[in-house]
């Protein structure tokens, strides 16, 4: 089995040293997303534009010849279809807009008479779009604001400030990179982002529980404690963080080269998600902790010596 460890008494790695270079870093990529939102967008499914999609069987399905039939009907499908099924005798094929019925007929014709089953036909009109994808965000904030009020609860409430601008980080850089690599986003990719945003929170959760748990044994009352103590931290919990990680990873690399082409985009998402989540809770939650935490004690010290002036 693969193991990686950091335990070596003789390996030390300054990360709250590297600091500036991780936020440099991270604002060098939300910038790049911001551009490429703005000026590429991102490439909608049906389930958050108006659209239909069309599902029927038959035997030894091809995606080309099918794009052909549609096309000999006059209907240009949004992409290749996709071939699912265990013999690859299922497919999906998607159209920006709503068919007319005259069109809903033709292709109930067409597939009846050429593949011998009655097509599914689903339309999303433009209404229900909008309305996924406001629960879709709505479902963001929810998970956002619970994960905020237990780290408060559980830590204080700058951990969770840094806790959350890490996870927003995550799901901003999933959103980024399918943008950049025009990937098309649908439901499979909301519950990837949701997925991603327990793992990443759980992750930056153990460095957090670590970093508690040695101020308890160490008396906190100056910068230069609390970098050696978040440093330690993280060294502490580091192998840990890696190993879980490269294990997931693991699993998502499976679902891409086994899995089914309908799952694709949700293993994608899944695995951005773990990359910039792992490097998220290590380099940026942390790191913005000791930066709000660094602020404070300097604000007690100063008023310290003033009560004392």
């Amino acid at each position: 089995m693969i193991y990686m460890s950091f335990r070596n008494p003789n390996f030390h790695f300054d990360v709250v040293k590297q600091r500036k270079k991780f936020f440099i870093f991270s604002s060098l990529l939300t910038v790049i997303g911001i551009i490429c939102l703005l000026t590429v967008g991102l490439k909608l499914s049906i389930d958050f534009e108006s659209g239909t999609k069309i599902e029927f069987s038959g035997k030894q399905l091809n995606a080309a010849e099918i794009t052909k039939d549609f096309e000999d009907l006059g209907l240009n499908p949004d992409g290749q279809p996709v071939i699912s099924g265990k013999t690859g005798n299922r497919a999906t094929v998607s159209f920006v807009g709503m068919l007319s019925r005259q069109q809903v007929a033709k292709v109930n014709t067409t597939i009846q008479d050429k593949y011998g089953d009655q097509p599914n036909i689903n339309t999303v009109s433009p209404t229900v779009g909008r309305e996924l994808a406001r629960n879709a965000l709505i479902s963001v904030l929810i998970a956002s604001i619970g994960i905020i009020i237990y780290i408060s609860l559980r830590f204080e409430w700058l951990m969770s400030l840094a806790a959350i601008i890490g996870l927003l980080h995550n799901a901003f850089l999933i959103v980024a990179v399918f943008s950049i690599l025009r990937l098309e986003v649908d439901l499979t990719f909301i519950a990837a982002v949701l997925t991603i945003v327990g793992y990443s929170v759980h992750d930056t959760i153990i460095t957090f529980d670590r970093i508690r748990e040695n101020m308890k044994f160490t008396k906190v009352k100056n910068v230069e404690t609390l970098y050696k103590v978040i440093n330690d931290s993280i060294m502490q919990t580091l192998t840990r963080s890696i190993n879980t990680v490269f294990a997931v990873v693991l699993t998502v690399v499976a679902l891409l080269i086994f899995g089914n082409q309908s799952i694709m985009n949700f293993s994608i998402a899944l695995l951005i998600g773990l990359i910039f989540g792992t490097y998220a809770s290590i380099c940026i939650a942390s790191q913005l902790w000791f930066v709000f935490k660094s602020r404070q004690l300097k604000k007690q010290k100063f008023n310290s010596a003033n009560n004392q002036a």
